[in-house]
C-alpha cells in the first residue's frame, strides 16, 4: 500500500499534529514501509497457534478473600462506622445523586 502525503496530513490532522509539508513527504515512505510490514504479518499461516498475552509462563499468585476482624487495622466494625454516617440504607453509605 503506498501512502501520498495527503494522506499523511489527513492522518496527522486526525490525530491533531500539526505537521509541515515536508514532514509530510518525509513521512509518505517511512509510513508506506510500515504498512508493508504490516501486510505481511497478514500473510503469516497462525493457524493452531495458541493466543498469548505474554512469552512467559504466569499465574497469579491468589489468596483467599477473608475480612479482616482485627478493630485496629478495620476489619468487622461495619455497624460502628455506619452509626457515624449521616445516611446509611442496607449497610452501605448513601450520598446524593452527582449524574443526572
Amino acid at each position: 500500500m503506498s501512502v501520498d502525503t495527503a494522506t499523511v496530513k489527513k492522518v496527522a490532522a486526525l490525530a491533531r499534529i500539526a505537521i509541515t509539508d515536508e514532514d509530510a513527504g518525509r513521512l509518505a515512505p517511512e509510513l508506506s514501509n510500515l504498512l508493508g510490514w504490516i501486510e505481511q504479518l497478514g500473510e503469516v499461516d497462525t493457524a493452531g497457534v495458541e493466543p498469548m498475552t505474554a512469552v512467559i509462563p504466569n499465574a497469579l499468585r491468589l489468596r483467599d478473600d477473608v475480612v479482616n476482624a482485627d478493630p485496629l487495622t478495620g476489619g468487622g466494625i461495619r455497624d460502628d462506622l455506619m452509626a457515624n454516617a449521616p445516611q446509611a440504607e442496607h449497610g452501605f453509605f448513601t450520598v446524593p445523586k452527582v449524574i443526572e
